[in-house]
């Protein structure tokens, strides 16, 4: 069940409790807003994400979602995802690993000047043709609803989609996989809505 508040969040892992109370209260000193955005706890300045923070079996951290734009402090920063993240940096600490809070506060504090700044990575727009799979071009002749309710969604939902039955290897499993989503795209959602609770 997702979360719904930072307590919720904290108590779920209190394996870090302590150390997760630490840095949301750095956070909320930071006068940033608090919320819950991707079932974590997200800080926010002026509307947009700044900060996060995640808790895992084996460590924690922040997340710096523009965190490549940080110049001054960056010797703590990590790209989780080289070649995949564009702008999104971390902080990991592991059981045992020192918490510098005096240290950590000049890196939150430059990204808040880095958002003050209107720094942010813009994604880049897909803009080759979605190609819709044999599959679903012959469910369209049969579902005429469902054919209307897919091209309604936004192209980014209606190339989740595509890709989704097109990446399957198996027949069978293209089969199955269109099963599944024929009622989702009816209800006019994206394949990946449920794990979007912000």
């Amino acid at each position: 069940m997702a979360v719904k508040t930072v307590e919720e969040y904290i108590a779920k892992h209190s394996k870090w409790e302590n150390e997760l109370k630490q840095l949301r209260k750095l956070l909320l000193d930071a006068k940033l807003d608090e919320t819950i955005k991707w079932g974590g706890p997200t800080y926010t300045w002026n509307g947009k994400n700044v900060i996060g923070i995640g808790a895992f079996k084996n460590h924690y951290g922040l997340w710096f979602f523009n965190g490549s734009f940080l110049q001054k402090n960056t010797k703590l920063l990590v790209n989780a995802q080289e070649g995949k993240t564009k702008a999104l940096r971390q902080i990991r600490f592991e059981e045992g690993d020192p918490l510098n809070l005096n240290e950590l506060k000049k890196y939150v504090e430059e990204a808040i000047e880095c958002q003050k700044a209107g720094k942010e990575l813009k994604p880049k727009r897909n803009t080759k043709p979605i190609e819709i799979p044999v599959e679903m071009k012959e469910a369209f002749e049969n579902n005429l609803a469902f054919e209307q309710a897919f091209h309604k969604l936004t192209p980014g939902k209606q190339r989740e989609y595509c890709e989704h039955i097109a990446s399957a290897k198996r027949e069978q499993t293209k089969i199955s996989r269109l099963e599944k989503i024929i009622p989702m795209i009816v209800d006019g959602k994206g394949l990946h809505d449920k794990y979007k609770n912000c």
